[in-house]
């Protein structure tokens, strides 16, 4: 499986040359350098399937946004009924690729963790119709979480919200404005920033002064102080080598979430290795065994899940911010 990912060599945020554009380019072009959906080249043509990685229980599915774009995902299953956990992850990815470059992650949770996982990539990305902005991805965050409600097979398992860097402040995003509805069970967070404005001055140093220009905030510091619920649990997973996302700003989340909360850290994990990260899938595991999978009933026989993982599969060039 390494194979398929030793080819990925996605830049996460444009940072050469950013400090030489003037404000107005800063301005104006900002979707461009926050969302490189073009990245690796072919990106928005070339999404590996499932069949690629031996996926074979999965479905790729077409849906539309309530502003008449049309979202590309995979839904893949546990590949037996006795190894399915009534979960689903609706997963959210970073900034980079398109959601076929993270099929070797999805094939972990639902061949070795026995979770549906519906993997849904964003406007301008990959399959995806239309382009890239917060306003749009809240949208496509909002519809996706929709979909898997009202999903005949999907709306009986507990709902998972999962979101890596990018994909962590839309989760934070639905999290806020979800939490009410009183459907979600868990919420796991992978190196996310507080927003974009306090991230710039740590990937785009020179540029610091221009932070307020920008208008894609995902401030997720703030959406995160507004969640109401205390009971839904929230897993941190940060990898304390990363070089985009400041690992402080994951433990400032940490610190100021409301709700239950569980902090895991991989020294070694930088950006976009920390999923490759000895006990990464073990802390998920834990996570939603103890958290997630609550009656008694469906506790018995999970104290121990057949998590086996090569590193080499997962650890690859940069996928995505």
């Amino acid at each position: 499986m390494a194979s398929y990912l030793s080819w990925l060599r996605i830049p996460v945020f444009a940072t050469s040359g950013l400090a030489a554009l003037g404000s107005s380019l800063l301005y104006f072009k900002q979707n461009e350098i926050i969302y490189p959906a073009g990245l690796p080249a072919g990106s928005r043509t070339n999404v590996p399937t499932p069949e690629q990685f031996r996926l074979e229980n999965a479905e790729s599915i077409k849906f539309p946004t309530p502003d008449g774009e049309t979202l590309h995902a995979y839904l893949l299953r546990p590949p037996t009924p006795d190894l399915r956990k009534n979960i689903t992850l609706l997963t959210f990815h970073g900034n980079a690729g398109n959601v076929g470059h993270r099929l070797p992650i999805g094939k972990v949770l639902s061949e070795s963790l026995g979770c549906h996982v519906f993997m849904v990539e964003y406007r301008g990305y990959g399959l995806s119709t239309g382009s890239p902005s917060e306003d749009g991805l809240s949208i496509d965050g909002q519809t996706a979480l929709d979909y898997v409600r009202n999903h005949e097979e999907l709306r009986k398992t507990h709902i998972v919200l999962y979101g890596q860097s990018l994909g962590g402040a839309l989760t934070v995003k639905l999290l806020q404005t979800n939490y009410q509805v009183g459907d979600i069970a868990g919420v796991i967070l992978e190196n996310t920033f507080l927003s974009i404005r306090k991230l710039i001055p740590s990937v785009m140093p020179p540029a610091k002064y221009l932070a307020y220009l920008c208008h894609q905030r995902w401030d997720s510091e703030q959406s995160l102080s507004k969640v109401g619920d205390k009971t839904i649990p929230v897993l941190f997973l940060s990898g304390l080598r990363d070089e985009i996302v400041p690992p402080f700003m994951m433990k400032s989340l940490y610190d100021l979430c409301p709700t239950k909360k569980i902090w895991k850290e991989f020294p070694n994990g930088d950006h976009n290795s920390t999923v490759a990260e000895p006990g990464y899938f073990d802390a998920i595991w834990g996570f939603l065994v103890q958290e997630v999978l609550v009656a008694p009933r469906e506790k018995m026989n999970l104290e121990k899940a057949d998590v086996d993982v090569d590193p080499d599969d997962l650890r690859s060039e940069p996928i995505g911010g």
